[in-house]
């Protein structure tokens, strides 16, 4: 009743934006792939360099504290599409080779490619896929019209050598820049589908190793100081934000941009391996549930229609597919199961109504088959418990480690211990994990 009540209200709220005549916003979703909070220049004092993504947060409603689905790319893009928590999905660890069935995505489960699709958008995914291998797990059986990129990292020798899926055909690419080459391939979609809604999800991969960018771009930052692999970390991203700005460009050319909402985003935290570097002084990285592993910058711009401004409230990759259910007015087909996020359309926009946001907020990942006692947490408003980061193998058996209790709003860097302190928050807050912990894994086992 209430998607019935969204979809008559669309047809007054919200003007026709251009000559095509059809009130509902394009859509695009922008990833980076292990991508940290420092690695923005207004946020890092100037250490990067990225004016656009600097200005587009600004122009933006922009979340200060949104997490990402998961501590690792699989997983956490599984929650994106579905707006369940990952392990529901089936889609749980990395490596696709050595785990198939645990890196893809139930095929009982509906994607937002699905849910656009059959809403009468051209969906299209440009970049990373990484939610399934084999013939019934590819992005055009999962709700895409198009597909330009890869599903496993070994088809990315470097950023100037690499192989690209393109419309189930392959290619070898040794005269281009992947990430300008994914640039160039997102805005040709944007001119050729610009008469109808669309929904684009480019996935890039910087700066996701293997790391390689132009020399004379390495070069700019080493002579800043940054060591090589600092320096050609954030040489990819200053690509990147060069490319996101060239998209956003040819939106305003193509006078769409009143008409499209933007959201940028990183599936997880910057990638320990190449070494550490500036991240907020946040604990933790990539793999860990801590918070340098989970928390990501998070965007939501939509010229004219969502204001900018702060937004303080928690919010979680699961959140993504029933927000832009509400946003765009996209009828309930297909059916998806019961999500685990909660749309805040109604937090960005006065035309919805204000969320009830899900208090409680889960992470858990190790490689392989989950164990639970492995670097798990779940966050209630300030109050967040941690079950430790063990191992980056494959854990042999249960943890033994105590679990951690830190409050985010007095301790953002995840310092100080308080479980000792508050007993009971940390009890309480135990059982929760274990009932998320319990359901979520009945879900995974569930026959297809």
């Amino acid at each position: 009743m209430k998607t019935f009540l969204y979809l008559i209200l669309s047809l007054f709220l919200f003007p026709v934006l251009n000559s095509r005549g059809d009130t509902r916003p394009n859509v695009i979703l922008i990833l980076a792939d292990d991508m940290g909070l420092g690695d923005i220049s207004l946020f890092n004092g100037g250490k990067t360099n990225t004016p656009r993504l600097d200005a587009l947060i600004k122009e933006s409603a922009y979340f200060e504290k949104a997490y990402a689905g998961s501590a690792v790319c699989a997983p956490s893009r599984a929650a994106l599409f579905t707006g369940r928590y990952p392990h529901r999905t089936g889609c749980v660890t990395l490596n696709p080779r050595k785990f198939p069935e645990m890196t893809r995505i139930k095929l009982d489960e509906t994607t937002l490619a699905d849910r656009f699709s059959k809403n009468g958008y051209t969906t299209g995914l440009i970049g990373k896929w990484h939610s399934g291998t084999g013939e019934n797990y590819h992005p055009l059986k999962r709700g895409f019209h198009e597909f330009a990129g890869f599903s496993e990292s070994w088809d990315i020798k470097t950023y100037f050598n690499y192989r690209l899926d393109v419309q189930g055909e392959y290619r070898d690419y040794t005269d281009n820049y992947l990430t300008n080459d994914l640039t160039d391939r997102a805005i040709d979609f944007v001119r050729r589908h610009q008469q109808k809604p669309f929904f684009l999800h480019l996935a890039h991969y910087a700066p996701h190793r293997p790391l390689s960018a132009p020399e004379n771009l390495i070069k700019k930052y080493t002579e800043k100081g940054f060591n090589e692999k600092t320096a050609t970390i954030y040489a990819m991203i200053e690509m990147m934000d060069t490319g996101i700005g060239k998209l956003i460009d040819e939106l305003d050319t193509l006078e769409l941009r009143e008409n499209t909402l933007i959201i940028f985003s990183s599936d997880n935290g910057p990638d320990p391996l190449p070494g550490e570097r500036y991240n907020l002084n946040a604990r933790g990285a990539k793999y860990t549930v801590y918070e340098g592993g989970i928390h990501v910058p998070f965007l939501m711009n939509w010229k004219g229609t969502i204001k900018p401004e702060r937004r303080p409230e928690i919010i979680q990759f699961t959140d993504v597919f029933p927000t832009l259910m509400e946003l765009c007015h996209l009828a309930p087909n297909p059916p998806a199961k019961p999500l685990d996020g909660v749309s805040f359309a109604g937090l960005i926009s006065s035309q919805f109504e204000a969320p009830e946001l899900p208090h409680y907020r889960f992470w858990q990942w190790n490689r392989a088959t989950p164990i639970y006692s492995h670097n798990a947490a779940i966050r209630e408003n300030q109050w967040k418990l941690i079950r430790p980061f063990i191992t980056p193998n494959i854990p042999k058996e249960d943890s033994s480690e105590a679990s951690t209790l830190y409050d985010l709003d007095k301790d953002p860097s995840e310092s100080q211990d308080l479980a000792t302190e508050y007993p009971e928050i940390r009890q309480r807050l135990e059982e929760k994990l274990k009932q998320i912990s319990s359901e979520v894994e009945s879900s995974r086992n569930r026959q297809e």
